[in-house]
C-alpha cells in the first residue's frame, strides 16, 4: 500500500529531523516499520490507513510473537505504536486502534552474562605479550594489536555500549585531563573520567600511531581503510582474540559493559555513580546489577554480621 509507504517515511522523517533521533535508533524504527508495512501489504482487507484497528494489531502481534523473543515483539510493537501516535497527533488516523486495546507482554528475567575477571586478565595478557613481540617488526599486525588494545582498555574502563566507542569522534577525547565524553541514547552526554596511566598510555600509543589516518575522518578507531571501525569489526576482533587463548566462553563487547558495572558494584561504588557511568536513564535499569551481585553480598554478611559470633552453647 503506497499510503503507508509515504506516512512511514514521513514519520522516519519526521523522527530524524524534528526528534533528532540517532542513525542507530532510525535503523531500527526502519526495520520496525517496514516489518508492519509488510504485514499490511499481505492483508487485502485493509486498503487504506483509516482501516487499521485493535484486530490488525493483535493479528500482528500473533505473527511476530514465535519467532521472536519478549523484550524484541514490545521493541517492534511500541515502534508501531509511535507511528499510530503520530498519526493520530497530525489528524491522519482519527482513531488510534492502541487505544482499544491492552497488551501485556511479560518478559522473563535474564540477569547480565559477566566475563571472569582472570579471563579478562588473560586476554588483557596476550595481547600487551603480542604487542611486544610484534614491536621488532612494526608491521600491520602490530599496528592492529595496537589499536585492539586500545580499543579493550577503552571498552573496559567506561563500559561503554559497543555503538559509543564505534562513534567516538576525536574531540570527545582529552587524553591530557583523562576524560572521555560519550553521546549516548537520545543524544544524552555523559564524561567519564580515566584514571590509570596503563590505559591513557594504550589510547596515547594508538592515537600516536594512527594519528594521520585519524584526521583525515572524524572518528578515533579507524579501519585498514581510514573508516570508522564498525560495531561488526569490534565484535569480530575479540572473537578472534578470544579464541586465540582458547577461553572457553564466548565473550561480546555488552559482556564487558555488564562485567563494569559488576564489578564496580562489588567493590564498593555507589549504584548512582554506576548509573552515570553507563549512561541509563533510570536507576531501575541499573538496579538489575544488584541481582547479580548476590555472592558478595552472601560473604559480607557471613564474616561481618553479628549474629555469627553468637555461641548459644
Amino acid at each position: 500500500m503506497d499510503e503507508i509507504k509515504k506516512l512511514i517515511d514521513d514519520y522516519l522523517s519526521h523522527c530524524k529531523y524534528e526528534k533528532n533521533l540517532s542513525p542507530l535508533s532510525l535503523k531500527a524504527y526502519l526495520i520496525d516499520l517496514k516489518q508492519f508495512q509488510q504485514y499490511i501489504s499481505r492483508t487485502p482487507s485493509i486498503k487504506t490507513i483509516a482501516e487499521l484497528d485493535k484486530h490488525l494489531i493483535r493479528d500482528y502481534l500473533k505473527e511476530i510473537f514465535p519467532q521472536n523473543k519478549p523484550k524484541t515483539v514490545k521493541r517492534k510493537l511500541a515502534t508501531v505504536k509511535a507511528f499510530m501516535n503520530h498519526l493520530e497527533y497530525e489528524d491522519i488516523l482519527l482513531v488510534n486502534p492502541f487505544r482499544k486495546i491492552k497488551i501485556n507482554i511479560k518478559e522473563g528475567k535474564q540477569l547480565p552474562k559477566i566475563i571472569e575477571l582472570d579471563k579478562i586478565q588473560k586476554l588483557f595478557a596476550y595481547l600487551y605479550q603480542r604487542k611486544e613481540f610484534l614491536s621488532k617488526k612494526k608491521n600491520s599486525l602490530y599496528e592492529n594489536t595496537v589499536r585492539d588494545i586500545a580499543v579493550l582498555e577503552l571498552l573496559f574502563a567506561t563500559g561503554v555500549r559497543v555503538s559509543e566507542l564505534s562513534n567516538l569522534k576525536t574531540n570527545n577525547l582529552n587524553l591530557s585531563k583523562g576524560l572521555v565524553l560519550i553521546k549516548g541514547k537520545g543524544n544524552r552526554e555523559r564524561v567519564i573520567p580515566i584514571v590509570h596511566r596503563e590505559i591513557l598510555n594504550a589510547l596515547k600509543s594508538y592515537y600516536k600511531l594512527f594519528k594521520v589516518e585519524i584526521f583525515k575522518g572524524d572518528f578515533f578507531f579507524v579501519n585498514r581503510l581510514n573508516s570508522r571501525l564498525s560495531d561488526q569489526s569490534i565484535r569480530l576482533m575479540i572473537r578472534n582474540h578470544t579464541k586465540s587463548i582458547n577461553l572457553q566462553q564466548r565473550i561480546t563487547p555488552h559482556m564487558f559493559r555488564h562485567s563494569v558495572a559488576t564489578y564496580l558494584l562489588e567493590n564498593g561504588a555507589d549504584i548512582r555513580y554506576i548509573q552515570n557511568i553507563l549512561g541509563h536513564s533510570s536507576i531501575n535499569t541499573t538496579q538489575i546489577y544488584t541481582q547479580v551481585n548476590e555472592g558478595p553480598k552472601r560473604k559480607v554478611i557471613r564474616l561481618k554480621h553479628p549474629r555469627g559470633r553468637f555461641n548459644l552453647k
